[in-house]
């Protein structure tokens, strides 16, 4: 399916939405004398916020006419397997943790509504030109860059943003490793998942 102007008002308008959720929040953790580091620190945070510069800078580029960049669809498929891991992972194992100060409508903005969205983006709209399995190399790299900053500075300040990365919730850092796994493969199944789609679309409409 080819972008229509429709695309580029769905996509500005998700775009905006979460800036607008994450801005309420961050206005919110700050009034309560919260941590902006850790408010930062979240994989939720940081792959909305990805998501949200994604699709506005999708409207922006349709509407400018600019040229397909393999660039720019190789960050789609990073933001599209970063939503996919966030709408699982906290479907699987964090929906009956409690949330803190996190208001409910902006947790359903950014673990429900917009993983949906993205992934639709993507399933929709596939990629010009293809991007082919490259992109797995980097949602591999940066997801560990992040288990790697998240557990370091854990143990610097005694903080963790999930449950099951805190070794003193698992059982210590064996723990740790098989949750990591565990979440690992869903990056690869998931991200191997969304670009076999986008490969075999990309196909049929030539």
């Amino acid at each position: 399916m080819m972008p229509t102007p429709f695309t580029a008002v769905f996509r500005l308008a998700f775009g905006l939405l979460v800036l607008v959720a994450i801005g309420w929040q961050l206005w919110l953790h700050i009034g309560l004398q919260l941590s902006v580091p850790n408010f930062f620190s979240f994989f939720t945070n940081l792959s909305n916020l990805l998501a949200a510069g994604v699709l506005i800078a999708a409207a922006l580029r349709q509407w400018a006419g600019a040229p397909p960049s393999a660039a720019f669809e190789t960050l789609r498929a990073l933001t599209a397997t970063f939503m996919l891991v966030v709408g699982v992972v906290f479907a699987v194992l964090l929906r009956d943790v409690d949330l803190g100060a996190l208001r409910p409508w902006v947790n359903s903005v950014l673990h429900h509504v917009m993983p949906v969205v993205v992934v639709l983006d993507w399933l929709l709209w596939p990629p010009r030109p293809a991007v082919g399995f490259r992109p797995l190399r980097w949602v591999l790299a940066l997801g560990t860059l992040y288990l790697a900053y998240t557990m370091a500075r854990g143990a610097m300040v005694g903080w963790y943003p999930y449950p099951f990365l805190n070794p003193a919730n698992v059982g210590g850092y064996g723990g740790v490793a098989v949750y990591a796994a565990g979440v690992a493969l869903t990056f690869v199944l998931g991200g191997w998942v969304l670009m076999a789609w986008a490969n075999r679309r990309v196909r049929s409409a030539t």
